[in-house]
């Protein structure tokens, strides 16, 4: 460890945006700022959300104490990419990191790009990672070397929740600011993060701080103790079951971080983000009622359980229906901080604050876009404009327009009747992405949707094989 590092570690322990947008007036002292990322979890896996078979209470009452959006958004379908987006509230299409990194010395987040906890670190907050990283192996990509103070967790993008490292990996296992956690300290990777994230908000004293914590839950493997497994013993699936008790697991240890700041006295100056970093996955969770899954562009796989609160400021058990995006949480924290944007960092989301106090003002319409890369110059894309969505799949080969507005599922196509819509918003797309630059790496997302698409089809076939034609 270095001696910054090192310096930044003991000292720990021991204790875009256009400049309007920033205009909002900031409560007397900084807030604490607390980002919550699970991993992979289903639109209706949350009571919030309307789950009655997972025990959610931390987050129901997480999100009744401030403001749930039915339309929160990912930047991206899958992993890595939406973590860069998040921590640099830009487009990650803008620097190229638009899929996972492989675990090899040369992909991770590039470091030409700053990180919200450097910003906030730059101006006193105590910064901590704890959980997933996934944004780089290589020792210059990881936590502390990006504005983290403190890390706990590990780098790359799958994890044994017993503490397993692959050995094939140098990066691999858990560590904590860099150096290896042994396996014996470690009990279930749910519980250490919650149990690092307590300890690290009951340490840093009276300066602020910003905690990034990132489960690897419910993402795979399934993996969970047995008094986990207990709250979810009614549900009669076996792999749900499993699946469900990773969630309640995720939710008891939400509960144990929030009631350390009620300890403190420390929730009502808190911001508290909560979302998941892509769609559901694909066994297991539930997305109902939306269409696909994590690594599609169908809402299924980009809409996620998002809700924010701050008691000193936002007003609670209200709902927002409008669009928003995780790219809109680094100007928030900036706006609740009353830091401007370093220089001429372009961000790509908007400051919510203005649309979340006691007199709101309705967020403006504005153009989401999303963009996976299945091959070198092949795209799948996404716009949702208002009530429009444009989907262009490249494993279905097809465009789709839908009118989410009466149909959040995406059952009815209607691109055939609404060309002037497609023209539109396929314009739009193209205006985006003259602004982006080519992906710095590829994985194998293209290879794996073709090949899900390609069992699916098999699947309809074989139920269909034995039909008489009459």
């Amino acid at each position: 460890m270095s001696p910054p590092r090192l310096l930044r570690f003991f000292a720990v322990l021991a204790g875009g945006a256009a400049a309007g947008m920033f205009a909002a007036p900031v409560a007397p002292g900084r807030p604490n700022v607390i980002v919550i990322l699970a991993d992979d979890l289903g639109w209706s896996d949350v009571g919030f959300n309307g789950c009655r078979e997972i025990p959610t209470p931390n987050l129901d009452a997480l999100a009744r104490s401030g403001v749930r959006f039915t339309s929160g958004y990912a930047s991206h379908p899958y992993c890595s990419p939406s973590r860069a987006g998040l921590l640099t509230g830009r487009y990650q299409q803008r620097f190229g990191h638009e899929c996972n990194p492989d675990g090899s010395d040369s992909e991770g987040l590039p470091l030409t790009e700053t990180l919200l906890p450097a910003v906030l670190r730059a101006q006193g907050y105590r910064t901590a990672a704890i959980g997933k990283w996934h944004l780089g192996d290589a020792s210059r990509f990881w936590p502390t070397e990006r504005g983290f103070d403190y890390w706990f967790g590990f780098s790359g993008g799958g994890m044994s929740y017993w503490g397993d490292a692959n050995p094939r990996k140098t990066a691999a296992g858990v560590r904590r600011n860099g150096v290896p956690v042994p396996k014996s300290e470690l009990i279930h990777l749910t519980d250490d993060f919650s149990r690092e994230a307590a300890d690290f908000i009951g340490r840093v004293g009276t300066d602020p701080f910003f905690l990034y914590l990132a489960y690897n839950a419910p993402h795979a493997p399934d993996q969970a103790t047995r008094a986990h497994l207990q709250r979810t013993e009614h549900i009669e699936y076996g792999g749900r079951a499993v699946y469900g008790a990773m969630v309640a697991a995720m939710d008891a240890g939400i509960g144990r971080v929030l009631r350390r700041l009620e300890e403190l006295k420390l929730r009502e100056r808190t911001l508290v983000f909560f979302y998941s970093d892509n769609g559901g996955r694909a066994e297991h969770a539930v997305n109902f009622p939306l269409r696909g899954h994590k690594g599609m562009l169908f809402e299924g796989g980009i809409r996620v359980p998002f809700c924010v609160a701050w008691p000193q400021r936002i007003p609670g058990g209200r709902t927002i229906d409008t669009p928003i995006t995780g790219l809109d949480v680094f100007p928030t924290v900036l706006a609740a901080a009353g830091i401007a944007p370093p220089g001429k960092l372009t961000l790509d989301g908007v400051n919510l604050l203005p649309h979340l106090g006691a007199q709101p003002l309705p967020l403006p319409p504005r153009t989401l876009v999303w963009r996976y890369a299945t091959a070198p110059n092949e795209f799948g894309h996404a716009v949702r404009e208002g009530r429009w969505k444009l989907v262009s799949s490249r494993y279905k080969n097809r465009q789709f327009l839908f009118d989410l507005e009466a149909d959040a599922g995406e059952q009815h196509d209607l691109a055939e009747a609404n060309p002037a819509v497609v023209r539109r918003l396929t314009e739009a797309y193209e205006a985006w992405s003259r602004d982006m630059v080519a992906p710095q790496w590829l994985d194998p997302h293209g290879a794996n949707v073709r090949k899900e698409e390609a069992a699916r089809q098999a699947m309809v076939d074989a139920a269909s094989r034995g039909e008489t034609k009459r």
